[in-house]
């Protein structure tokens, strides 16, 4: 259970400088509860979190500003609850990441964190009807089983498997690469606005920051540390999607791909990764086989 006055910190902290666990590490060894953060020497700050003398100064000075403003307070406005680290609801799964997130910034169901039947599926932002079709396919033994569709709410087969996920009664978590605040695409707008009120929207990103290239392929990290597996459909060879498997694969994670026609250039992701060994599938009860085992 994390300690009010700790929260309170490492919150205003983390506002300021949104890294991953890993790179705060060495100051929390040093100052635990961050009780010594507002007195810290600039030199100090620097070395223990790896950056410039100059961005210590700053991180300082802005860290003191914002350790006075009722961050958490702002947050419950918006219906955004920050989970830290080391908080109970924390997913066990993502500390297992070799960069877990320090903090997860959550609107909507939080009970389905605890849902350990978790199954991603992903795939091209231009994704053709061919995904859609498989999504329809796959989805309703694992929605029957209780499973929860894990995606990235992009545009293309993310969009496809959070609709189709809702229109057949099931439950859905979006992983963002951006803040609460800032959704991306904005066509999407409508979708996570709902999906924040009856699903579960996840992000490790304080709800100011805008969208940012780097800040996908961070995010892709979540989306297969919440899952057991990760579905990919349509995707080119070398993407967002493939990454999103590799990171899968790194962390021991059932890798499932759909086959697709030889003609097509977003067969070759899913061809590729059979090939590496993923599982050829074309329907959910071969998910469920699998994922069946561990659960």
């Amino acid at each position: 259970m994390t300690v009010p006055r700790f929260k309170n910190r490492i919150l205003a902290l983390h506002y300021v400088f949104p890294v991953p666990l890993p790179k705060i590490y060495s100051l929390l060894k040093q100052d635990p509860d961050l009780s010594q953060l507002e007195e810290i020497q600039p030199s100090l700050l620097a070395k223990l979190c790896n950056i410039t003398i100059e961005r210590a100064i700053h991180l300082k000075n802005m860290y003191k500003e914002f350790i006075r403003h009722p961050i958490l307070e702002t947050y419950e406005k918006h219906n955004i609850l920050p989970i830290i680290y080391n908080d109970d609801i924390y997913p066990e799964s993502l500390l297992n990441l070799y960069d877990p997130p320090a903090i997860l910034y959550v609107q909507g169901d939080i009970r389905f964190l605890a849902n350990k039947r978790k199954i991603a599926i992903i795939g091209s932002r231009k994704a053709t009807s061919y995904s859609e079709t498989s999504i329809e396919k796959i989805l309703p033994p694992l929605i029957e089983k209780d499973f929860i569709i894990v995606s990235g709410l992009a545009s293309g087969a993310d969009t496809i498997a959070h609709r189709k996920t809702i229109e057949m009664g099931g439950k859905t978590i979006g992983v963002l690469g951006t803040g609460l605040f800032n959704m991306y695409p904005k066509d999407n707008k409508e979708l996570a606005n709902f999906m924040s009120k009856h699903h579960l929207l996840v992000t490790e990103y304080p709800p100011y920051i805008t969208p940012k290239k780097w800040n996908f392929p961070m995010r892709n990290r979540i989306i297969s540390g919440l899952s057991l597996g990760v579905v990919i459909t349509e995707a080119k060879k070398k993407s967002g999607t493939v990454s999103t498997m590799e990171h899968a694969l790194e962390n021991g994670k059932e890798i499932f791909a759909i086959p697709g026609s030889i003609d097509s250039g977003l067969s070759e992701g899913p061809h590729h990764l059979i090939l590496e060994g993923a599982k050829p599938i074309w329907n959910g009860h071969q998910i469920i086989e699998e994922l069946i085992k561990i659960t």
